[in-house]
């Protein structure tokens, strides 16, 4: 295909890597060689890419030996069993699930926030939660402005983060309660159609998710705030693509709502839409299929003295996961370390 770096997208055939091969595309990443890997199941699927057809195998070590780098788009079970044997080849791992996260030894990164850690991998790169990525891109201007005794988040997610069986059940559930049907869930705990369910992931150490501490641990590891006070409340909405956020921080400084607007517009991958006046803030139904994470609401939070409160939307399968790992891709190349 050219001057560039073999790679290979494991899960190409699923949304998320569906989407990494759209973006890709669109960013006009540097591919000398697309190796498309699935489950074996899947092997002989083809794939379009840039006007050329691809053939899906099955993820073994003589695909890993043709890679320089390796998109991973599929679970954590998954990703344990494929990424050593990736790195062994001498490929470089890009994963996007939970299994390496909090691991040590292997670097979570935004590249808008942490880039220089990817100079200490050791074969593997973790890409963070897509909540955890949505919540950082807005809150660590202000950290580093004025830093940050606490955080208070409050999810509103879409059933695109439970993947392609959650957009079917919101959109099988909703015709079901219009005709009155009942609604039979499978993808969530409860019917997702005109419901908020406050509940993704199993429930874990004091009544919280896993989805609601992934949060707190990731957040203190990318932004290296390793005592940083985070509360989160994850809520699964009858949405199909993109999350929102209402964020609530206690800085250490005073920090006015018009110097929080001047800092977040000028930090990279954000964008400020704050005139309620006009009615204009951030909304998933807008910043779906886009990149950008979009801030508003900016206003002080009135229940503490050095109080912010912000409403953030962006969509989680692209800045929150796929466009994020090419992110981690680009930095790679640009440093030449794959």
């Amino acid at each position: 295909m050219g001057a560039g770096v073999r790679l290979a997208i494991v899960g190409a055939t699923g949304a998320v890597g569906q989407e990494m091969l759209k973006i890709l595309a669109e960013r006009d990443f540097p591919i000398k060689e697309l190796i498309c890997l699935a489950d074996p199941r899947e092997a002989g699927t083809k794939i379009k890419f840039k006007g050329e057809t691809f053939t899906v195998q099955a993820a073994g070590s003589e695909q890993f030996k043709k890679s320089d780098l390796a998109l991973f788009a599929v679970g954590t079970d998954i990703s344990k069993s494929l990424a050593g044997m990736a790195v062994d080849n001498n490929c470089v791992v890009i994963d996007n699930s939970y299994a390496f996260r909090m691991d040590e030894s292997v670097p979570l990164v935004v590249p808008e926030i942490n880039p220089d850690d990817v100079d200490w991998h050791r074969g593997i790169i973790a890409n963070p939660n897509c909540s955890t990525t949505i919540m950082v891109m807005a809150v660590y201007p202000i950290y580093q402005a004025a830093g940050l005794k606490r955080i208070v988040v409050s999810t509103y997610q879409a059933v695109s983060g439970a993947g392609i069986a959650g957009l079917h059940e919101l959109e099988q559930a909703s015709r079901d309660y219009l005709e009155g049907r009942e609604a039979v869930p499978e993808a969530f705990q409860h019917p997702i159609a005109f419901n908020l369910i406050p509940h993704i992931d199993v429930f874990v150490e004091q009544d919280y998710t896993r989805e609601e501490m992934k949060m707190v641990y990731e957040t203190r590891k990318i932004m290296h705030a390793p005592d940083l006070k985070i509360a989160a409340t994850a809520v699964r909405v009858p949405v199909f693509r993109s999350h929102s956020e209402a964020i609530h921080l206690e800085t250490e400084q005073t920090l006015s709502p018009a110097e929080a607007r001047t800092i977040l517009a000028a930090a990279p991958g954000i964008i400020v839409q704050d005139d309620p006046e006009n009615n204009i803030y951030p909304m998933p139904l807008y910043s779906s299929n886009k990149d950008e994470v979009f801030v508003g609401r900016i206003r002080k939070d009135i229940s503490v003295e050095n109080g912010l409160a912000l409403w953030v939307a962006s969509d989680q399968i692209r800045k929150g996961a796929a466009t994020n790992a090419i992110q981690i891709a680009e930095l790679l190349v640009n440093k030449n370390q794959y």
